[in-house]
């Protein structure tokens, strides 16, 4: 009897401590991400950091063209090695990227020599999927993400609209909540849109996974206060800047000053 009773007691305190346990770890956890939405909205660098592993993810159509279009007026050396990421259904986003960079070293930028890569990942949706059938496809999109994250470890992640960055931006929160490795989500929302963010920045932006999220049109700033309200002609400076942690003052464009003010 005696023998059932200590047996008794000590399964009990074997509960009790994996209980503790996981209630500690959750503990943890939970402070963990309250740190990184607080965190998220400082400046990531008190001085001017050295070149940044950057992430760059494209979207078929539009979205391509706005980010490629971002990127050629930004200074590239500053964000190496560059990682373009695409849709597996998408056959000419990574062939504007390539032309891009190709542009680049025509330059003679000698810096920028060898400094991208090119790569592809699973959607989770395709347009006119069903939603059931999307579950299956999101878990595989999903551990994609994981290998690719894994093998590249970015410092910041661009993304501008295309669902395809949803399964990258979640990985990256993770790797935040668990310490692995603090990879920046930048987000910039297309001009396309007017009135209303897209599913993939309404995401990015109720569940506080991007560091910065930018807007292009002013009624966006009213109804999501926590955006960023950057007009286009400037929007590549501000960008940068907030990347690399630099105080948003007064840009010079064309012999005329714009006040940013955030």
């Amino acid at each position: 009897m005696e023998s059932r009773d200590g047996s008794f007691f000590s399964d009990m305190g074997c509960i009790n401590a994996s209980i503790l346990l996981i209630i500690g770890a959750s503990t943890l956890i939970v402070i963990r991400i309250f740190y990184i939405i607080y965190r998220s909205s400082k400046p990531l660098y008190s001085t001017p950091p050295g070149p940044l592993s950057t992430l760059i993810v494209l979207g078929s159509g539009g979205h391509t063209a706005e980010m490629l279009n971002l990127l050629a007026v930004m200074q590239m050396e500053r964000f190496k090695p560059r990682y373009y990421v695409a849709a597996a259904t998408d056959n000419m986003s990574l062939q504007k990227a390539r032309a891009l960079e190709d542009s680049l070293m025509e330059k003679s930028e000698v810096g920028l020599v060898g400094a991208s890569h090119f790569m592809q990942i699973y959607r989770s949706r395709e347009v006119g999927q069903s939603y059931v059938t999307s579950v299956g496809t999101t878990l595989i999109a999903l551990t994609h993400a994981l290998w690719l994250m894994i093998k590249i470890r970015p410092q910041v992640i661009l993304c501008n609209g295309p669902g395809t960055c949803i399964p990258l931006c979640v990985i990256a929160f993770f790797f935040k909540a668990f310490g692995i490795r603090w990879s920046s989500i930048f987000y910039v929302e297309s001009i396309a849109r007017v009135r209303r963010l897209s599913l993939s920045g309404l995401l990015l932006y109720k569940l506080r996974m991007a560091d910065q999220l930018f807007v292009q049109w002013p009624q966006l700033k009213s109804k999501y206060p926590r955006a960023n309200y950057v007009g286009r002609l400037i929007l590549a400076v501000v960008l940068q800047n907030a990347i690399l942690g630099q105080e948003q003052k007064k840009v010079l464009l064309g012999g005329e000053f714009s006040i940013l003010d955030f």
